[in-house]
């Protein structure tokens, strides 16, 4: 028994440190934008006007409840490029719900429309009055973001509005990629990276959010009589759109869930083979691998039980993780 008293050991101290100062980092951040008289004085200078600081405000609290991984993401990049990251997720945010809330693909695809004349008219200088287009305007200046990933993401969006299965896995990825990845390479250019195997690691890791983001996804879509997981691995274990609607637990069910699966871990481990060949300054965009590789740990754990009532809750020590990833500049 140790004598009373005693300090406690190294990891111990280590882990209350960093979740310390995480959480420390996380509460000066969001009360940054609750009072207008904390920015610190060496700023006053450039005081913001009260349309950008609603517009800031706006993005964080979008990103922060509907994208709270990304949200603890982007608190972990360095301060220059916070804001843009955050403005940037909440412009993924913000064309990703427009299927869920749209009753209509007509109305959907006006809603595309409005964010491809928004982007138009940011590279024009002429932004529209609406919050996060503001803040992607102000990052597209900033890190002179590449207008074509910016209407590739709007493109691959628009495209998705038919509300169907994917076809087979590949046709995943390929949503993946033009989605996920292409806001990752934005990620980058807010970073300053300029480096192709930093690109090449961007490309796997958006490949696998996609997939993993769409097993997640998949109770909820089903609670609402839909499924987009991909049909040609559902037919070859036998599986209909109806056993995923009934949250059927057998084994050919967890077979299905286990391929797609072992393709988001393919991409997540391709992504960490260049892992030595990319520059430490990119690390910090590719932060998500955490969460990737945690949830499909929990997966894994469950047996491929995607209904798994473990699943629906949040990890509480992966801001620990995140935190300690970003500590020591790799993902």
């Amino acid at each position: 028994m140790a004598a009373a008293g005693a300090r406690p050991l190294p990891k111990t101290l280590m882990f209350y440190s960093m979740t310390s100062q995480l959480y420390r980092m996380t509460s000066a951040y969001c009360l940054r934008f609750q009072r207008g008289t904390n920015v610190p004085s060496h700023r006053r200078a450039s005081t913001k006007t009260p349309a950008e600081q609603h517009g800031q405000k706006y993005c964080l609290d979008l990103v922060r409840s509907r994208d709270y991984d990304g949200f603890m993401s982007s608190i972990l990049l360095p301060e220059e490029a916070r804001r843009s990251s955050l403005a940037l997720r909440a412009f993924n945010i913000e064309l990703a719900q427009v299927k869920d809330s749209v009753t209509q693909k007509s109305i959907g695809l006006m809603r595309m429309q409005f964010w491809k004349a928004s982007v138009e008219e940011m590279y024009r200088d002429e932004p529209p009055n609406q919050p996060v287009a503001t803040e992607l305007w102000r990052a597209v200046r900033k890190h002179h973001l590449t207008k074509r990933w910016l209407l590739r993401i709007i493109a691959e969006r628009e495209k998705d509005l038919d509300d169907r299965a994917y076809r087979n896995l590949q046709e995943l990825e390929s949503y993946s990629e033009h989605t996920q990845s292409s806001l990752l390479y934005l990620l980058l250019q807010c970073l300053g990276v300029s480096n192709v195997h930093a690109d090449h690691a961007a490309s796997h890791v958006g490949k696998s959010m996609g997939i993993v983001t769409c097993l997640r996804a998949t109770p909820y879509h089903s609670s609402r009589r839909r499924v987009y997981l991909p049909m040609d691995i559902c037919m070859l274990h036998g599986v209909s759109q109806e056993d995923f609607i009934r949250c059927r637990r057998e084994q050919r069910v967890k077979d299905v869930v286990y391929d797609i699966a072992s393709q988001a871990h393919v991409h997540l481990e391709h992504a960490r083979s260049f892992r030595h060949n990319v520059p430490p300054a990119a690390a910090p965009a590719l932060l998500q691998t955490v969460v990737l590789e945690d949830y499909l740990q929990r997966l894994r754990k469950v047996d491929f039980n995607l209904f798994h009532p473990s699943l629906q809750s949040r990890n509480p020590l992966l801001p620990f993780f995140l935190y300690l990833r970003s500590w020591k500049t790799t993902y």
